[in-house]
């Protein structure tokens, strides 16, 4: 039976997310780390105030499901922005930079579980989560420092789509290693076949579909047009997760087929406010998932891993820019906005729940992404300023001096 009070607690709940977005944007941070933030202040101690439950006990089923609606459309939103055929002309940029990346970030994963002696499962969760950069904060950080027809963002977002569909196969591995109750090697392993299987021909077959979809969408009412798109959402996504591959890779998937539609730019227009709504209520409900007074023992451990991951992102920023040509002061460039971590990893820690691992993780995940949510964008922000204090300002070029001959010939023309 629904409470009486479900509507109103919704609306405060999305009262309070507007009301810390609107100081994230005066401050001009990312809005990430204060969704989450609000989310822990206002949870389980949270007092209650007349018919006010600012611990949201009644509407939090309602409120977790608004984020799970949240991941679909975030990671649908993504799916949309970078295609297929974009990623198979990409080539160079994301194929060099991208694995440097994403074998640093998880072998720091590696070395951060076994430091904290972590068993296999909690270990492979923690390595997805070192691993995964925020799309969405990199997206905003560029944007907002006029950095998106810079030369080096064509590397970030290369590297950034690389890891992207390094995330989405370490998403389904999780899903069949966690989710499914698999215990032996080759369960696992065939969980993670089928899966693979399901996208690569979910790629293949659905391009060709692009066509017949366009038909589907011709002349339609707005109605109808949302409506359709929705519904071959959820059905995609919700198919996924019956053969064990998350929910969030089917609507990935479903993102990068419409993405050839020719229809794409309203598709983009009509997704983005669902987007942009059901995403800040999914940061919230994962801090109201959260008791923030047992995050003490994460602190330590989060802090280390973060220093780490910045590290490891600008190496892997050097080795980006060097293999592009690009000067070695654009590894500051792209290694700190890199850094930024987000969405992917708190889904991730949000499989470790529904597979009951340790609670550690939760914990350390909170303070991990608050952390580089928020000094990521600080660091891109004074990455040149940073460079330039540590190895000092690009000398300018020489001016070659002319030969003799030059000189000759240059007087000659002059007395003429």
């Amino acid at each position: 039976m629904l409470s009486h009070t479900l509507v109103l607690e919704v609306g405060i709940a999305v009262l309070l997310v507007a009301i810390v977005g609107l100081l994230a944007n005066k401050l001009r941070f990312s809005v990430i780390p204060f969704f989450i933030i609000i989310g822990m202040v206002v949870g389980e101690h949270a007092p209650q105030i007349g018919y006010i439950d600012f611990t949201f006990t009644e509407s939090k089923p309602f409120i977790d499901f608004m984020g799970r609606l949240g991941v679909l459309f975030l990671l649908f939103y993504l799916g949309l922005e970078f295609s297929v055929g974009r990623l198979m002309r990409s080539g160079k940029s994301i194929v060099t930079g991208g694995i440097v990346y994403v074998f640093l970030n998880f072998i720091s994963g590696v070395l951060i579980g076994w430091l904290m002696d972590l068993p296999f499962k909690e270990m492979m969760v923690l390595c997805g989560v070192m691993t995964s950069s925020s799309t969405a904060i990199v997206a905003k950080v560029l944007t907002d420092l006029k950095r998106t027809a810079n030369p080096e963002t064509e590397i970030i977002m290369g590297m950034i789509m690389f890891d992207d569909l390094f995330i989405a196969m370490h998403i389904s591995f999780l899903s069949g290693l966690i989710l499914t109750g698999g215990t032996s090697f080759w369960s696992v392993l065939g969980t993670s076949l089928l899966a693979l299987g399901f996208i690569l021909t979910f790629l293949i077959l659905g391009r060709k579909l692009v066509p017949a979809i366009d038909r589907l969408l011709q002349d339609k009412s707005p109605e109808l047009f949302i409506l359709i798109i929705f519904s071959l959402l959820f059905i995609i996504a919700g198919f996924s997760e019956t053969i064990h591959v998350a929910e969030a890779i089917g609507a990935l998937m479903a993102g990068l087929v419409f993405a050839d539609s020719r229809y794409i730019k309203k598709i983009e227009g009509v997704i983005a406010p669902y987007r942009d709504f059901f995403g800040a209520m999914f940061f919230f409900s994962f801090g109201l998932s959260i008791d923030m007074y047992t995050l003490g023992g994460a602190v330590g451990w989060a802090t280390l891993a973060a220093a780490i991951t910045i590290i490891c992102n600008v190496a892997s920023g050097y080795f980006a820019a060097r293999f592009s040509g690009r000067k070695p002061k654009a590894s500051f460039d792209i290694g700190f906005t890199l850094s930024a971590r987000g969405e992917f990893s708190i889904i991730m820690a949000n499989i470790g729940k529904a597979g009951g691992l340790l609670p550690i993780l939760q914990s350390f995940v909170v303070v991990y992404v608050l952390i580089l949510s928020i000094v990521s964008p600080l660091l891109t922000k004074e990455s040149r300023t940073l460079w330039t204090a540590l190895f000092g300002k690009d000398a300018p070029p020489l001016k070659q001096k002319k030969t003799l001959e030059q000189l000759e010939k240059s007087a000659g023309k002059s007395s003429s």
